[in-house]
């Protein structure tokens, strides 16, 4: 057998004890041994000495928005800039004057700290903007920035009402401030230019750049459909699987319209029918069942505390809980994977009481349901995870103790729920299934910085947000910590299992498919290397599609 590529003298994770010499033919990991396999090299073997170096299986992003991620990089990106009124301001003007042909001013990636109260207010963008509408998507999606015009370009003013799962922030006086949460977002989002197709090939091209950079060689896109002013990215996902331009692994989740009801589910049946080509797979359904605790519409139990709820004193349940069980029990029934959105603890629960509805109604399948982000979650709900054989998607970057943290959402938790914030540990202990991904653009898809915090609940020094952005020395809630082992393997074989796809990826084993991501420094024997490596080299079927230098 001809051999393409010969890595040796690696730490390889996950092939066996003591393995350091990894030999890839036809796409596939041919032998492994605990000696260098010069002896199977060809006249045109490649050979890479990895000097030591961590090789891994390729990390897939469980939960990831690459549409919004490429187009947040290709436009005004606000999410890398320092949390500092001054910051954006600079950056907002420069790029209004830089673009005088267009229409509207719009971004994505403020961040609510960075802001006397936690929000901003129409009244600064007025300022950078005072002759065309500007319209911002906050960091986490789920609020909208507006000016002046762009409120009143939706035809919204102070006397306007809230739309279902929407909300428009007022002052004390009643007046629109210019923020508008959740589906409330759209009466603005949904004026924005479109995205054309020539636009969407970009920003999807430059978002598997950018993740196959960071070791990343495949994904769930958690929104395949319309969705934050941006078009479905389902026919860029088919043109380019169609012609080889996707490189990574894709299971797509397809956009469930929370007030639509069961009659989507022909539609969403059709769109699964002509979503396989390639890499690309669109066999999940993502359901969203709440918000974010940040603008208090994450689905809590209790209220929140503090009295500081914006009128949604125990956050929003998007979907009726009945409602839900039925969805889930129909999208199960017809096999699909369901990904469902639940940040509050009460949404948590709505979900696991739908997705065991599901389960008594169709034991035997094996559609591997999961449910994201976990904020928090009831202690008596947390061995359902294993009992109902649902995964838990895990965003972990967010599980540090940084301003955004700390000065807003903590003090709506209360101290009585900050001990089941991201409750990592617990999930493990009680033997659930983890899975992770970031959830880019909402924060960085670097996944050794998510698998440094997964093991030590820190910022990462090299974060920009982390370090003079106020993150503390003190972990949030260490007991929720996971081992290094555990939460690499959340990150490869965890994620692999919940793509339905362990069999050839998330492990280097003779047979998989050769996904891998070598390093460039040994990491599995101290913790600090790991949020400090990056790739040098990204392999999907044995080809690179990222090479340092």
């Amino acid at each position: 057998m001809n051999h393409d590529t010969i890595i040796v003298n690696a730490q390889v994770h996950s092939a066996g004890p003591g393995i350091t010499s990894v030999a890839i033919a036809g796409g596939r990991v041919a032998a492994l041994s605990p000696e260098p396999l010069h002896r199977l090299a060809g006249p045109r073997t490649e050979i890479i000495d990895a000097g030591g170096a961590t090789l891994l299986p390729g990390f897939t992003d469980a939960h990831v928005h690459p549409l919004a991620a490429g187009v947040q990089l290709l436009t005004c990106d606000l999410s890398r800039l320092p949390h500092s009124p001054d910051e954006y301001r600079a950056t907002i003007g420069g790029y209004a004057a830089a673009h005088p042909e267009l229409e509207w001013i719009s971004g994505n990636g403020w961040y609510g700290d960075t802001f006397p109260g936690g929000l901003p207010g129409r009244a600064f963008l007025d300022e950078l903007v005072p002759d065309r509408p500007a319209a911002f998507i906050s960091h986490d999606g789920h609020g909208v920035w507006a000016n002046s015009r762009a409120l009143e370009r939706a035809g919204i003013d102070d006397r306007t009402p809230d739309p279902v799962n929407g909300r428009i922030n007022r002052d004390a006086s009643g007046a629109a401030t210019g923020i508008l949460v959740e589906r409330a977002g759209d009466l603005v989002t949904d004026l924005l230019p479109p995205v054309t197709g020539d636009l969407a090939e970009r920003a999807v091209l430059a978002a598997q750049r950018h993740l196959h950079a960071m070791g990343i060689t495949g994904w769930q896109d958690a929104c395949v459909g319309p969705l934050w002013g941006l078009p479905d990215p389902l026919p860029t996902y088919l043109r380019l699987a169609a012609d080889g331009r996707l490189t990574a692994r894709v299971v797509g989740a397809l956009w469930w319209e929370a007030g639509e009801g069961l009659a989507q589910i022909e539609s969403l049946e059709q769109r699964r029918a002509a979503g396989t080509i390639g890499r690309f797979r669109a066999t999940s359904v993502k359901v969203m069942q709440d918000g974010v605790c940040e603008n208090c519409t994450g689905a809590m139990l209790e209220p929140y505390a503090g009295g500081r709820h914006h009128g949604t004193p125990s956050g929003l349940s998007f979907i009726d809980p009945e409602e839900l069980r039925e969805i889930c029990r129909e999208l199960d029934r017809r096999r699909f994977q369901i990904h469902l959105h639940a940040v509050g603890d009460r949404a948590v629960r709505e979900c696991l009481d739908a997705l065991e509805s599901a389960r008594q109604a169709g034991p035997d399948q094996d559609n591997r349901h999961q449910i994201a982000h976990l904020d928090v979650v009831h202690p008596a709900d947390v061995p359902r995870f294993a009992s109902l054989g649902v995964i838990a998607n895990l965003q972990a970057l967010w599980a540090r103790r940084d301003k955004e943290i700390v000065e807003r959402k903590l003090p709506l938790l209360g101290r009585d729920r900050e001990p089941h914030h991201f409750p990592f540990g617990a999930l493990h202990r009680a033997g659930a299934r983890l899975a992770m991904g970031s959830d880019w653009p909402v924060t960085d898809p670097n996944p050794l910085w998510a698998i440094y915090t997964a093991a030590t609940r820190l910022g990462p020094p090299q974060d920009p947000h982390a370090v003079g952005d106020g993150v503390l020395t003190e972990p949030l809630e260490p007991a929720q910590a996971l081992d290094l082992r555990v939460a690499l393997e959340a990150y490869t074989a965890g994620s692999a299992y919940a793509s339905h796809a362990e069999h050839e990826t998330g492990t280097i084993a003779v047979g998989h498919r050769a996904d891998l991501v070598l390093l460039d420094r040994p990491i599995l024997a101290d913790l600090q290397e790991v949020s400090a490596a990056r790739p040098v080299l990204t392999l999907v079927d044995g080809q690179a599609v990222h090479r340092e230098g």
